[in-house]
């Protein structure tokens, strides 16, 4: 082997041998969880929930850091600078993996390059709503209806997951739909049940109060499998559109080249701590459904979802505002 190659072999072997010796003792000080929300919002909640359930499994405190900003490429920065030794570690949501890198050209972060992608944890699916003046019941009723005179839906913003499945389904179905973006679920609803909207795209989650009081009517769930929290509702998929698949979900990463170890440990952890009754009954009341997916299964849901979110951003004309 020539000389410099080897050299730097062994300079490689080196570095490395400090951060594989500590995963054997992983972990043995405190560990930060990032939050890149402030604090109150879904993200937080569950990771508040993962922090105390894991800091028990792990014998070790789980520390919240809340770093918002930037459509979460501040605190996804952050993590991904972190030092690879599994004591920073990052809870989000999809988008930061699967839309700011088509949306935001200037990220300080790489969604498939900058993390070793630990585990899923928790999805809940978004519902299509109209208000029952409207004489909406279906997806099909929606093709329909649209064909004579397009229909405004509602999103809480623009180039958001609701804004994304909407321009999908425009797309699959040929339904002639418009996208009106508002800052948040609360004005969107508003308009909706004031009928100054026909259709909404939000969590089921957020919807949930309306629906039940009959102020708002589901239409259609986009995930790919019906809701314990709202079984009488179809999924698109089972509307007609095969394949139609959109849901929120919170995914975990420690930063690029942390120990295979520690990124299985960690795994493996999440894993218990989803199978809890205490905490798949804690997750349903907050809404959500305790999925879990492994490292490998993480990875490629996101390779997929930004696949196909890349077409349709495309074809809509989807530009951040």
């Amino acid at each position: 082997m020539h000389k410099p190659l080897a050299r730097a072999l062994a300079l490689c072997l080196l570095s490395a041998a400090p951060l594989w010796a500590s995963a054997q003792n992983y972990p043995d000080k405190p560990v930060t969880m990032v939050v890149p929300f402030p604090p109150g919002g879904s993200t937080d909640v569950i990771g508040r929930l993962l922090a105390a359930k894991l800091g028990a499994s792990l014998g070790q405190t789980v520390v919240v850091e809340n770093k918002p900003g930037a459509n979460t490429g501040i605190g996804a920065a952050a993590v991904a600078r972190a030092a690879p030794d599994g004591y920073t570690f990052m809870i989000t949501g999809a988008p930061t993996f699967t839309l700011n890198s088509l949306l935001y050209p200037n990220l300080n972060y790489d969604p498939l390059k900058s993390y070793e992608y630990v585990a899923i944890a928790g999805s809940t699916p978004f519902v299509i709503l109209t208000n029952p003046q409207t004489g909406i019941g279906s997806v099909a009723d929606i093709t329909r209806k649209s064909a004579t005179q397009p229909l405004s839906f509602g999103s809480f913003g623009n180039g958001s997951t609701p804004h994304i499945a909407g321009e999908s389904l425009a797309q699959l179905t040929g339904a002639k739909l418009l996208h009106v973006p508002y800052r948040g679920s609360a004005p969107a609803m508003t308009d909706l049940i004031g009928n100054q909207i026909p259709l909404s795209i939000d969590t089921l989650v957020a919807s949930l109060p309306q629906i039940k009081a009959g102020k708002a009517r589901a239409v259609a769930l986009t995930g790919r499998t019906r809701s314990a929290l709202a079984p009488d509702v179809p999924t698109v998929a089972e509307s007609g559109v095969a394949g139609y698949d959109f849901e929120t979900w919170f995914g975990i990463v420690l930063p690029r080249g942390t120990p295979a170890p520690i990124v299985e440990r960690l795994s493996k952890e999440i894993q218990a701590v989803m199978a809890q009754p205490d905490t798949r009954a804690k997750l349903q009341d907050l809404g959500f459904d305790a999925t879990y997916q492994d490292p490998a299964a993480f990875r490629s849901k996101v390779t997929a979802e930004l696949d196909r979110n890349v077409t349709i951003i495309k074809a809509a004309g989807i530009r951040p505002e």
